[in-house]
């Protein structure tokens, strides 16, 4: 029950961090005690690791995405978009860095995504037959 109530505990914070845009509140919303440990422990072994070296490098939280095997990062930088912004506003390629290092000092290959936060949600890209014609255009010509 007390690991149920922290997980819960931690879901309010998560919520809570998001909608103030305090990221350094991220590393608290993210703690487990229900899922991580069990998968850490006999799974993943490199995901404290991976988890530790992404914080140490910077990252405002990091943690196993779903049921694993993929350990998401959440950096901040200065606004805008990443390809605009100076070197020195960015942490997302030392955070990158240092968790491949962590995972291949455990046997692990990987690959690194960068990518931003979408405020859309899902979306429709592609559509058969097109419901975009010469008469009407939807949004993005779908």
């Amino acid at each position: 029950r007390a690991d149920a109530a922290f997980n819960i505990s931690r879901a309010s914070w998560l919520v809570l961090a998001l909608c103030m845009g305090n990221l350094d509140n991220l590393k608290w919303a993210v703690q487990d005690r229900m899922h991580q440990p069990q998968r850490a422990g006999k799974i993943y072994k490199y995901l404290y690791p991976m988890i530790e070296a992404a914080q140490g490098a910077g990252a405002s939280c990091a943690y196993l995405s779903g049921a694993g095997p993929t350990v998401m990062a959440i950096t901040g930088g200065a606004s805008g978009d990443i390809f605009a912004q100076r070197t020195k506003e960015r942490s997302d390629l030392a955070v990158a860095k240092a968790m491949m290092r962590a995972a291949s000092e455990h046997g692990i290959k990987g690959k690194l995504v960068v990518t931003k936060v979408s405020n859309e949600g899902a979306k429709v890209v592609k559509v058969h037959p097109p419901f975009s014609t010469g008469e009407i255009t939807y949004g993005d010509e779908v």
